[in-house]
């Protein structure tokens, strides 16, 4: 196999020393380099086309993706507001570059293999929490368990180092269906009424159901653009105010934008006790 086909199907960026054990020596290395089928990135790693930058920049500071920027390469959810800056996690004797990267330097979770350019799920985890409002952190954490898989118990069996993140893995839940849901839960703890995401009610799922008969719909990000999406979001809602619920729909710029609107809202609808069932 040729050194630019090993490379592509080992993640497209190695470490030299990697390469050297797969059994490709620095002129084979050099040879595709000069025929420009890869690239040197610092003195140790060997990328092809197409990897990502935030991978490339981690190679170059001889460190890892850390914290929001590693949330984002694993396709957690985040919010809008989150760090547009690149995290990455160094060694504590490596020297700081230059550039306005964040960087974290404490001690691993989990042993850090040879070669790996992005940190651990856990230690992304640690990170989010060091670097985000509790909130947000809970909306990273709760898609991190989604999308990885992981269940709430095995969180809180790890050995955490702060306390927040001891704090975080004994209230992740890894129920909400998307980050907006996770905010409303936590922006309406306080409300004292049975809060359920993701509950079926009239053979279809709910973003959130509070109390009996209060449902909260919301529209993410990439909110249904087309009309039949649209038709089928008004035509579930009808269904529900005719069975006698209340349906609030709201959008992702008012959850994370106007959230005192969207509490009045809901706490009016509580005041009416349009969450319980009539008497």
């Amino acid at each position: 196999m040729d050194f630019a086909t090993w490379l592509r199907d080992n993640g497209g960026i190695a470490h030299r020393r990697l390469a050297r054990e797969a059994g490709y020596g620095a002129r084979r290395i050099k040879r595709d380099i000069d025929a420009g089928l890869v690239r040197a990135v610092g003195r140790n790693w060997i990328a092809g086309p197409g990897v990502h930058e935030d991978l490339i920049a981690a190679a170059r500071v001889n460190g890892r993706v850390a914290c929001v920027t590693a949330a984002g390469l694993r396709r957690w959810w985040l919010p809008e507001s989150a760090s547009r800056r690149q995290h990455f996690h160094l060694a504590t004797n490596s020297p700081v570059p230059a550039g306005g990267m964040r960087m974290h330097r404490n001690q691993p979770l989990v042993p850090v293999a040879h070669g790996q350019l992005i940190e651990s799920i856990e230690d992304t985890l640690q990170h989010v929490a060091m670097c985000c409002d509790v909130g947000i952190a809970s909306v990273i954490w709760e898609s991190a368990c989604r999308v990885e898989r992981i269940s709430p118990e095995n969180l809180r069996q790890i050995a955490w180092t702060s306390p927040t993140t001891r704090r975080l893995s004994t209230t992740v839940t890894g129920l909400a269906d998307s980050g907006l849901e996770t905010l409303l839960i936590r922006g309406l703890a306080h409300l004292n009424c049975d809060l359920r995401a993701q509950a079926f009610v009239a053979g279809h799922r709910v973003d959130l159901l509070i109390g009996d008969r209060l449902i909260i719909q919301v529209d993410g990000q990439a909110f249904h653009s087309r009309a039949a999406e649209r038709a089928r979001d008004a035509a579930h809602d009808a269904e529900l105010v005719l069975r006698g619920y209340t349906v609030l729909r709201f959008t992702y710029a008012q959850v994370v934008h106007d959230w005192p609107g969207v509490l009045k809202t809901v706490s009016r609808a509580v005041a009416q006790r349009r969450h319980l069932l009539p008497r």
